[in-house]
């Protein structure tokens, strides 16, 4: 575990139990992601930044990853628990320099191909189910090949270590020196089914059809190679690091309540920044 993580003193959320319990229920747990995009001058917005969404699909929380008996990747052992929601997704989509572009840093194109990113995200979950909403605000960092490795850590590296790390809990203590970002990052991988793996070796998003692709990027492809070059190169773990959630329960419409949970930190009696979850419950 890097030197550049603090983990801040959290005790579980409040709301993580009923949302593990409501996207069980889901036939696949689907939720629209959206962010935000810098307006370019040729659209004559009225404001800076224009909205984009689209469908993304929860892939577990972070150091949580779930047992899957296809996936014969190297696996952490479970030294850390968190509330931080993950996706996974190809660095050539609108997505990833979106989460750059709108960070605290700024990030030009060029560092979107990296780890880093921590522009602000909102997702929602409608579990028809149980008939409940979930929303999750917060930001998202991107996590690529270079979380891990030789060399110094580039300014996206430390920042994603920094800011998901003080959300991750240790729960067991004695293993944090043998767990790896970069082992977790090629476990998400490996928990991807060989056609998904494929989709990342694919022709580059958003470019002209009538343009035949390369032999190394076209559709249809499976891969069971977990170092696969191509796809490895393009395949990113997204993960969200909420500050407010909310949950909006309408199965019964007579009952229908909203709590919404905002994560706040504070100095605790000695001294140290702790964290916690307060709880509010409204009207729908």
């Amino acid at each position: 575990m890097s030197a550049t993580t603090h983990h801040l003193a959290t005790p579980p959320a409040p709301w993580k139990p009923s949302f593990i319990e409501h996207l069980g229920k889901m036939p696949s747990p689907e939720f629209v992601l959206s962010t935000v995009k810098p307006a370019p001058a040729s659209s004559h917005s009225p404001v800076p930044y224009l909205p984009r969404a689209r469908f993304c699909i929860y892939r577990g929380m972070w150091s949580e990853l779930p047992e899957n008996k296809h996936n014969d990747a190297p696996m952490n052992d479970r030294v850390y628990e968190s509330e931080l929601p993950t996706f996974t997704s190809d660095v050539r989509m609108e997505k990833i320099p979106e989460l750059f572009a709108t960070g605290a840093g700024h990030g030009e194109l060029d560092q979107s191909q990296g780890s880093g990113g921590g522009g602000p995200v909102e997702a929602v979950w409608w579990i028809k189910e149980v008939g409940t909403q979930w929303r999750v605000k917060g930001t998202a960092y991107v996590i690529a090949e270079d979380i891990e490795g030789k060399g110094e850590e580039s300014s996206g590296v430390r920042t994603v270590k920094s800011q998901l790390g003080e959300r991750m809990r240790v729960v067991k203590k004695d293993g944090e020196e043998s767990w790896s970002w970069g082992k977790e990052l090629t476990a998400h991988f490996g928990n991807c089914s060989p056609g998904m793996r494929g989709s990342w070796k694919n022709p580059p998003p958003g470019t002209p059809a009538d343009k035949e692709p390369d032999e190394e990027h076209k559709l249809g492809q499976k891969v069971t190679d977990l170092n696969d070059k191509i796809a490895r190169s393009n395949f990113r773990v997204v993960v969200i690091k909420p500050s407010e959630v909310e949950m909006t329960d309408l199965s019964d419409p007579a009952k229908a309540r909203r709590h919404r949970y905002t994560f706040i930190s504070e100095k605790g009696d000695d001294g140290e920044m702790v964290g916690k979850w307060t709880d509010e419950e409204l009207w729908p």
